[in-house]
C-alpha cells in the first residue's frame, strides 16, 4: 500500500510542487516580491529563456520531419491552439465580467503556444511523446506571428496591444533561446546521445525549477487581485483547461476516422491543446503589457493545468495498463 502511494506521489510531484509554490506565494507575498533589492518579476523573462533553451537542446531534425508524416495531427493542434483556445479565453473573460488587464490575461493564456510540460505529461500518459515534442515545436515557432494577431483582435478591446512589440518579445524570450539550444544540441550531439538519460533529468529539473520560480514571482504581486476574485479566476482556468483537453481529444478521434489518427494521437493533441505555455504568457504579461495582474490568469491556469495534467496522465496510464492485463 505504501509503495503504491509513493508511486502515485512520484507521478504527481510536478503538480504538487507547483501547487506548493502558489500557496507559499499567496500566504507570504512579501517574501517573494523582492530579494536583495531585486524584484523577482524582473527575472521571469531570463527564467523562461533558460527553459526554452533547455527545450531547444532536446530538439532534433527528426522532430521536424514528423510534421510530414502526420500533418493532420499537427494541423489540428495548431488550429485548436491558436483559434479555439484564444476564443475560449475571450468568451470566458466576457462571461465572468473580467475587464482590463485581467480580461487581457485570459485571452493571453489562450493565445500562446503549447507548454513545455506537455511533453512530460505525454510521456506519463503513454501518449505519443515524439508527436508531442513536434507539436510543441510547431506551435512555438508559429507563436511570434499568431499570438500577437490573436491578442490584437481579441484582447484589443480590453487593453492596448502593441503587436510588433509582442512579436519581438516572443522572438527574444522564446525563439532565440530555443534556437540556441538547437545549435548546442547539434554541436554536442555525441554528448547528448551518450548521456541522454542524465541530460533529460537535468533539463527536467531545470524546467521545473524555472516554472516554480515563475509561479512564485508572478503570484506574489497579484495576491490582492487573486484574493478578491480568486474563486472566479480558478473556475475560469478549470473551464479553459478542460475545454482544451476535451476539444483536442474528441476532435482528434473524429478526424481520425478519415486520417488514421488513433488513441495515442488523441491523447497527445488533448495534452498539447489543454496545456498552454503559462511561462510564455506570464513573461509577455510582464514585458509587453507591464502588468502582474495580466499574468494572474496564466499563473492560475499553469497551476491547475499541471495538476490536472498529472491526474489525467495517471488515469490514462492506468487505463492502458488495465487493458493490457485483460
Amino acid at each position: 500500500m505504501i509503495n503504491q502511494i509513493i508511486a502515485v506521489l512520484k507521478k504527481q510531484v510536478f503538480g504538487i510542487s507547483i501547487l506548493a509554490c502558489a500557496i507559499a506565494a499567496f500566504s507570504f507575498p512579501q517574501a517573494f516580491t523582492e530579494w536583495g533589492g531585486v524584484k523577482l518579476t524582473s527575472l521571469v523573462v531570463p527564467a523562461i529563456q533558460l527553459i526554452m533553451f533547455g527545450m531547444g537542446t532536446t530538439i532534433s531534425l527528426a522532430d521536424s520531419l514528423r510534421i510530414v508524416k502526420r500533418p493532420w495531427a499537427v494541423a489540428l493542434g495548431v488550429f485548436l491552439q491558436f483559434l479555439i483556445m484564444p476564443l475560449v479565453g475571450f468568451t470566458l473573460a466576457k462571461m465572468f465580467g473580467f475587464s482590463g488587464e485581467l480580461a487581457a490575461g485570459c485571452v493571453l493564456i489562450g493565445s500562446v503556444a503549447g507548454g513545455t510540460a506537455s511533453n512530460v505529461i505525454a510521456f506519463l500518459a503513454k501518449a505519443d511523446v515524439a508527436l508531442s515534442v513536434t507539436m510543441t515545436c510547431c506551435s512555438t515557432l508559429l507563436s511570434p506571428f499568431l499570438t500577437p494577431i490573436a491578442m490584437k483582435v481579441l484582447a484589443g478591446c480590453f487593453v492596448e496591444i502593441d503587436a510588433a512589440k509582442m512579436m519581438y518579445q516572443i522572438l527574444q524570450v522564446v525563439i532565440f533561446p530555443m534556437a540556441g539550444g538547437v545549435i548546442v544540441h547539434r554541436l554536442l550531439r555525441r554528448v547528448f546521445e551518450t548521456h541522454k538519460v542524465l541530460v533529460e533529468k537535468v533539463l527536467s529539473v531545470i524546467s521545473m525549477a524555472g516554472i516554480c520560480y515563475t509561479i512564485l514571482a508572478l503570484t506574489a504581486p497579484s495576491r490582492d487581485t487573486f484574493a478578491s476574485a480568486g474563486a472566479v479566476i480558478i473556475f475560469a482556468a478549470i473551464l479553459h483547461n478542460s475545454i482544451g483537453y476535451f476539444s483536442g481529444y474528441f476532435l482528434t478521434r473524429l478526424v481520425g476516422r478519415i486520417s488514421h489518427l488513433g488513441e495515442s494521437e488523441a491523447r497527445t493533441v488533448a495534452i498539447e491543446v489543454g496545456m498552454q505555455n503559462g511561462g510564455m504568457a506570464g513573461a509577455l504579461a510582464i514585458s509587453v503589457l507591464g502588468s502582474a495582474v495580466a499574468a494572474l490568469p496564466a499563473n492560475v491556469f499553469s497551476i491547475w493545468m499541471n495538476f490536472s495534467g498529472s491526474v489525467l496522465a495517471s488515469w490514462w496510464s492506468s487505463r492502458q495498463d488495465a487493458t493490457r492485463c485483460l
